[in-house]
Order: structure tokens, then C-alpha cells, then sequence
């Protein structure tokens, strides 16, 4: 039985709290795509823990973690996290496999990264300088490096021959601004490090804890509205982050997936630029970024804020299929006199209650309707019976207009500060 954990916005929806909240009914978490871009932030005993690669059921000892085929790994940050992680009391040598085929990113590829980003000056996309574009572009021209090949006796022979096209690249950009010597050494030692760790054709062994009844999680990153197809592009990421990169990020066969779990903010973020209809640069969005401490688990940077966008939302039910939703950080706001929800979108030529082909063009804002705010502190409720009716109301409403059921409510960062409806 597969279940998939998927967020349903521009990322940073509170993947990695809600994986490790529901670990303890699973025998298997697999992450299918994306790389360090990823910042799965989990809380427990007052502790924050950021995860980039590694699957948000690191910490519980019984559960065995993937790192599956779709995603791609940076030697040198993945060795960091594994440090971290180790640090923070998790057993990765018992409970990590890494796919043989997941995709290497190199130096190069963040070289390049930086490079094209630099090159756009003011029309940036909002990279993340990771490298994560060009290891995917590499991956789909067939020229990218798989992490298996660590164990041929040609593998820095094989990297010094995939290197050469990045390099091409960059001096097509005109781009100077990096130190390729001390990236690779840095690159080598990670590999080195890396070697040890265990390594499985992750699509074998994932389908026989299918056949042994074992309850499998599968854990996206980034979110719906970033998908490579379906997302506000081209400010999307470069994979598929809806529900159909769990087949080709895990060897899944479709047949397979039991339930999507869909999360989302009880608000609306965005990193880096491209469309946000529901966007709010004021002091209310300033207000929200800083009660929810909106900046990134991985780069730091501040987040853009806005109301919760509902045209968004039912397009990414829509297109995985969401059984059941989780609401993250409704916390964040107690204390509005109202509470504002995006129903459409109006352009200076059209209204639509469609997220349209091209989200960019027509200068898109969403429009709403208003409900009431509650101004009680919900942080410490355990059940969902004393959450404040105006705060029930605004669930109900939601539920209503999205035709999915919010089973889990999120009212603070802690394992515990989590209700099931």
C-alpha cells in the first residue's frame, strides 16, 4: 500500500512536519524528486531539524528511508545533512538506501546554475543556485551522471568527460565567479564519504515491500503550482512535483497508489519570482511573514506572503487526485479581525476561475471573499472540538468550495501541536 505526501502551493507547505507526524503508521518513507532545494523542517523535544535529501522518516528507528531514482543528490550538502542528522540522534547507516540511478549533481552544474541566473539580470527565475536545473537538464539530454557510478574504477574519468559541456556553457555566459579546483576537491571527499552508505535498485526494493503488505509513504518536495507541466512556468522547478513523479520517481506502478494526502497553508507563500495573484506586499504580508517566520529552511530568504488561493488549490486537487488535506500553520492567523480567501482570478482583459495557461500574462489578481478572523490563541489545542466557531467556520468553508475533507490541522511547529479532525 502506497500513500503520497504532496504539497499543494509553491512549496514550504510543511511537507516535512506532516511526514514525520505520520511515520509512526509506516514501514517505508521514499522521497521521489527534487534535491536540496528541498527544506523539510521537523520540530521535536523544542529542536528544529532541517532535511534537504534525506527522507522526513529519518528519525524514527524503525522506519526504513529511500532516496529514490527522481531525485538528485549534491555529494557535498547530502554529507552535511548526514552530519546534522547523525548529530541530531538519527541511525542513517541502518535506515537510509539511495537509489543506484538518482542523478549526481556536479560542481559544474551549480557553476552553471549561477551562471544562467546571472545572466538574466533583472528577469531572474529565483534559483536556488543549486544546481538542480542543469542535473535534470543533463538527466533528460542523456548526458547526466548517475550516482552508481561511484563504484566504476572510470568514474573521475567519466565526471572529467560530463564536466566539459557545463564548462562549455559557462563560457558561453561569460561567467567567472567561481572556484572549480577547491569545488571539486570538496566534491571527491564527499564521494569518498558517500561510498559507505547503502546503496539498493531502490525500484526493486520499494515493489517488494509492496508485495510484503508493507505501508509505504511517499514523500514529495516543492510544491503543485512548481511542477515542471503543470506550474506557473517557467517559475517552476525542473521535475514533477504532483502525483504522477511517484511512478517514474520510484517505479511505482500506478495501480499501486492507495491515497494522496495534499498539504497546504492556511495562507499563501512564494520564494523567488514568477506569478502570485494573491500576493500581499504590505504590512499585512509583513505581518504573516514574520508571525509564520517566513524565510527559507535551506537559503534563508524571505518569502512572499499573500491569502490563501483557492483557485490554485482546487487545480492542484484537481490534477493528483487529493483525498484528504492538511492544514498547516492556521496558527499564524489568530489575531485578524478577517480573514480574506482568493476565489478567482481578474486580469485587465479576463476573469477566470481557472488557473489559465500562462499565469504570467494579463497581470492576474485574485479575488475574494471575506471571512471572519478569531482572535484566540489556538497553539495549545489538542482537539478539534474547542477550536474557536469562527475558526470551524473558515475550515468549513474551505472544505466546502474544495470538495476535500481537511482531516489534519497543524496549529504550531511541534510533533505535538497537531490535531486530527
Amino acid at each position: 500500500m502506497v500513500d503520497v505526501l504532496l504539497g499543494l502551493q509553491w512549496g514550504d507547505e510543511g511537507k516535512g512536519k506532516i511526514a514525520d507526524y505520520l511515520t509512526p503508521r509506516y514501514d517505508v518513507v521514499a522521497r521521489f524528486q527534487g534535491g536540496p532545494n528541498a527544506g523539510h523542517s521537523l520540530e521535536f523535544n523544542g529542536i528544529k531539524h532541517v532535511l534537504n535529501t534525506i527522507p522526513s522518516g529519518i528519525f524514527h528507528e524503525n522506519c526504513v528511508n529511500i532516496i529514490g531514482n527522481g531525485v538528485v543528490i549534491d555529494p557535498v550538502l547530502f554529507m552535511a545533512e548526514i552530519d546534522r542528522t547523525v548529530a541530531a540522534g538519527a541511525d542513517v547507516m541502518k535506515n537510509l538506501r539511495i537509489s543506484y540511478k538518482a542523478h549526481i549533481i556536479m560542481p559544474t552544474h551549480k557553476i552553471l546554475d549561477a551562471a544562467s541566473e546571472w545572466s538574466k539580470g533583472d528577469k531572474k527565475i529565483g534559483s536556488t543556485l543549486r544546481g538542480i536545473g542543469p542535473t535534470y537538464r543533463e538527466k533528460i539530454g542523456r548526458g547526466g551522471l548517475r550516482i552508481g557510478e561511484i563504484f566504476s574504477p572510470n568514474f573521475e574519468q567519466n565526471y572529467h568527460e560530463k564536466k566539459k559541456r557545463s564548462l562549455q556553457l559557462v563560457e558561453q555566459f561569460g561567467f567567472t565567479d567561481f572556484d572549480l579546483a577547491s569545488m571539486e576537491k570538496e566534491f571527491f571527499s564527499a564521494v569518498e564519504r558517500l561510498r559507505k552508505f547503502k546503496f539498493v535498485n531502490s525500484e526493486y526494493l520499494i515493489n517488494e515491500h509492496i508485495v510484503n503488505n508493507d505501508k509505504i509513504l511517499a514523500e514529495g518536495a516543492q510544491g503543485s503550482m512548481l511542477d515542471i507541466d503543470f506550474g506557473s512556468y517557467p517559475f517552476v522547478t525542473s521535475s514533477n512535483t504532483t502525483v504522477g513523479g511517484v511512478s517514474t520517481g520510484l517505479g511505482i506502478a500506478p495501480k499501486h497508489i492507495n491515497k494522496v494526502i495534499g498539504i497546504f497553508k492556511a495562507y499563501c507563500t512564494r520564494v523567488g519570482g514568477g506569478p502570485f495573484p494573491s500576493e500581499l506586499d504590505n504590512e499585512i504580508g509583513q505581518r504573516i511573514r514574520d508571525v509564520g517566520n517566513e524565510y527559507g529552511a535551506t537559503t534563508g530568504r524571505p518569502r512572499r506572503t499573500g491569502w490563501l488561493d483557492l483557485v490554485a488549490l482546487k487545480y492542484a486537487i484537481m490534477l493528483s487526485g487529493v483525498d484528504e488535506l492538511c492544514m498547516m500553520k492556521a496558527d499564524c492567523l489568530s489575531g485578524f479581525d478577517e480573514v480574506l480567501v482568493g476565489t478567482s482570478y481578474k486580469g485587465d482583459l479576463m476573469q477566470t476561475n481557472e488557473v489559465p495557461f500562462d499565469l504570467n500574462a494579463d497581470n492576474f489578481k485574485s479575488q475574494y471573499e471575506s471571512h471572519p478572523g478569531w482572535q484566540e490563541d489556538i497553539t495549545q489545542i489538542k482537539e478539534h472540538s474547542i477550536l474557536p466557531k469562527t475558526f470551524k467556520d473558515y475550515i468549513q468553508a474551505i472544505e466546502q468550495q474544495i470538495n476535500t475533507p481537511i482531516s489534519i490541522i497543524s496549529v504550531g511547529p511541534g510533533r505535538d501541536q497537531t490535531i486530527k479532525k
